[in-house]
């Protein structure tokens, strides 16, 4: 089933610049896999070392965007350099509508013989249809919060820390600032920031992720935001926190929230001085954004058995527990043995757990259809913040303006709703 061959000028061109530029060339023997994760230089180096168990693998690290434009451009020439890829959940949509990916459901009828694969991360692999599977579940990682030791003689009277709210949570940090004199709240402005946003403030108040985007919720959830938590938040955030890892072993925060990958050399360091929970809850729930990455192969593989059995060596407990420890990226098999893992590794699990099985859980997927304008959802509340907050402008003038901006981007794009807001017919609409 693959796409008919078209050869064009314009199109060979691209792909010898795009395969150019990424350095993905085809290799005898061996399997090319693209993937968007891990193409930061330590952690390709980690992957490339676990792949050396499975044989002769070209790893090749990438952002979104190109991998989608190489993957049109070699399906339009009907020549292919890469054999698997490994991407977000987000980035297969635009590949569905592409059309340039096999379906994968023979190897998961064998994957799930040999490996126990959740029902809920299998069915978003079939992208919304009946039997077409896209790609296979890989990985998943979340956000969660950190807290020095220290801190927790802060906290407000009868909390519990794996079941704050975020009122309780806006309470601690005061309570620290009234302690110390200090603002020790680390939040990463510099970094991952629009996914604190778009995954844990807006779901926890407003119950979804883009509907209430300029509901009388929201306003209440930023005017919360601007005056009880963010005069307790250390004033690097906004400049130079991007991995909160970092000035929480330099002891200028106390108190953090990140993805669980940029919170684990805080936690391997010093296990001892570093607790992990789950975020706080709010009026609609606990909203928390599950990083659920995929495994897909091209049509134009020139090596899809190879495809499919790297696949198979990435499912396996034994894989999935070396990613765990030393890439903190959490399992999507049952059967991994977590005996050994490293204490920071193991404090993670236990806040990931904690924050997935909460009875107040609100799972806020990465946003979905958006092709490659998906950056500009995050500029949108990025915008929203600065606004807001560091500029102080109207809360409602300033939701009214950048929804607008985000109702054009969903328009534009046809993107449908997803969850935590409720499936829609055609683009998502706002409220």
């Amino acid at each position: 089933m693959f796409r008919t061959k078209f050869r064009s000028i314009v199109i060979l061109v691209l792909v010898a610049m795009l395969t150019g530029v990424l350095g993905v060339s085809a290799q005898d023997g061996s399997v090319t896999f693209m993937s968007t994760q891990f193409n930061i230089v330590e952690e390709s180096d980690k992957i490339r070392t676990i792949l050396a168990d499975f044989g002769e693998v070209e790893f090749v690290p990438s952002e979104e965007g190109p991998m989608i434009d190489l993957l049109r451009a070699e399906a339009e020439t009907g020549e292919g350099s890469v054999d698997l890829i490994g991407a977000l959940h987000g980035t297969f949509p635009v590949l569905q509508n592409e059309d340039v990916l096999f379906d994968l459901s023979d190897l998961l009828a064998q994957l799930e013989e040999n490996y126990e694969l959740p029902e809920s991360f299998v069915e978003l692999g079939k992208l919304g249809t009946a039997d077409y599977q896209y790609y296979i579940p890989w990985m998943q990682a979340t956000y969660i919060m950190a807290a020095h030791v220290s801190a927790l003689e802060y906290l407000p009277e009868g909390a519990d820390i794996n079941a704050l709210t975020w009122e309780q949570f806006a309470e601690w940090a005061k309570n620290i600032y009234d302690g110390t004199g200090e603002a020790q709240l680390g939040l990463p402005v510099a970094g991952l920031f629009h996914r604190f946003l778009e995954g844990y403030l807006y779901p926890s108040f407003t119950g979804g992720m883009v509907t209430g985007f300029k509901s009388p919720e929201a306003v209440a959830m930023w005017e919360w935001f601007r005056d009880e938590l963010w005069p307790y938040v250390h004033p690097q955030s906004v400049t130079s926190y991007e991995f909160m890892q970092e000035p929480l072993l330099a002891g200028e925060v106390i108190l953090a929230f990140d993805h669980t990958a940029r919170l684990i050399n805080a936690f391997n360091d010093k296990p001892d001085e570093f607790v992990g929970f789950p975020a706080p809850t709010g009026p609609a729930g606990l909203g928390f954004m599950p990083v659920v990455v995929g495994l897909g192969v091209p049509y134009t593989s020139a090596d899809p058995d190879g495809a499919e059995a790297l696949i198979d060596f990435l499912l396996q407990p034994e894989t999935q527990g070396r990613v765990l420890q030393d890439l903190a990226f959490f399992p999507v098999v049952g059967g991994v043995d977590t005996t050994d893992l490293p204490e920071g590794v193991a404090i993670e699990a236990a806040a990931v757990e904690a924050q997935a099985a909460s009875p107040d859980a609100l799972p806020a997927l990465l946003p979905v259809g958006l092709g490659d304008r998906g950056g500009e959802i995050n500029e949108i509340y990025r915008n929203a913040f600065s606004r807001i907050v560091l500029n102080g402008e109207d809360i409602q003038t300033v939701l009214d303006d950048e929804g607008a901006a985000l109702q054009s981007l969903l328009d534009e794009t046809g993107a449908p709703c997803w969850p935590p807001d409720a499936p829609s017919e055609g683009a998502c609409q706002l409220q």
